[in-house]
């Protein structure tokens, strides 16, 4: 089957398009994977870039922080933004510095937010938060109070547009390079998880199981 074309000029990848993909279902896995989303938005033509924790809900992709915070405040009322998440995968050494990169998946998403104001909606969303963390998390948390609940904003960033780019493999060096005395190849990166550390405080309890596989 052929990847889908980009829909629009604003996020057809131009620089190795051949490393782009335009379907939701790689795109979801790239958001699915990052716990951070670096948030674009401008007020007043300043640009800003501020990191974020996200979850992805279906075909939205929810952020929450205080009802104070400059980024919700602004996104709020429905503005185009812009969000992007990357994944390392490996370092790439090359026989040349000009040729060395990095395997990575990232994402792009065009949008715009909506506040969640529904209080149960509100905390379902909250609810997803956690489980995005660690799933299995938030069945075994107290969820927000009504006073957590009207400290925080949620907000819901409807995918309007969104690309995928990805790189794998090894170095491409050039052929004049070859036979340098230089090792070459691959390196990779992983995210894991280390070993829980208990909080000394309030009631001990056994490890959850969520914990012991992660």
């Amino acid at each position: 089957m052929d990847t889908p074309a980009a829909r629009g000029d604003r996020h057809a990848v131009r620089r190795h398009p051949e490393r782009a993909s335009y379907d939701r279902s790689a795109l979801y896995a790239v958001l699915d994977g990052a716990f951070m989303a670096h948030v674009a938005f401008a007020i007043d033509g300043q640009p800003f870039v501020i990191p974020m924790l996200h979850a992805r809900d279906g075909d939205r992709v929810l952020l929450h922080g205080s009802v104070s915070g400059r980024l919700l405040q602004a996104l709020a009322g429905g503005p185009p933004c812009s969000l992007a998440v990357t994944l390392l995968d490996a370092l790439v050494l090359a026989r040349s510095q000009f040729s060395h990169s990095v395997n990575y998946r990232s994402a792009v998403v065009f949008g715009r937010a909506h506040e969640i104001v529904d209080l149960d909606e509100k905390a379902r969303c909250l609810y997803r938060f956690t489980d995005a963390v660690l799933a299995g998390r938030a069945a075994d948390s107290r969820a927000a109070d009504a006073s957590e609940l009207a400290a925080t904003k949620v907000l819901a960033v409807t995918i309007e547009d969104a690309s995928v780019k990805q790189r794998s493999g090894g170095p491409k060096d050039h052929p004049h390079d070859m036979l340098l005395p230089v090792w070459a190849g691959v390196v990779p990166l992983r995210m894991t998880h280390g070993p829980p550390e208990v909080d000394p405080a309030g009631v001990r309890v056994p490890l959850p199981a969520y914990l012991r596989d992660a």
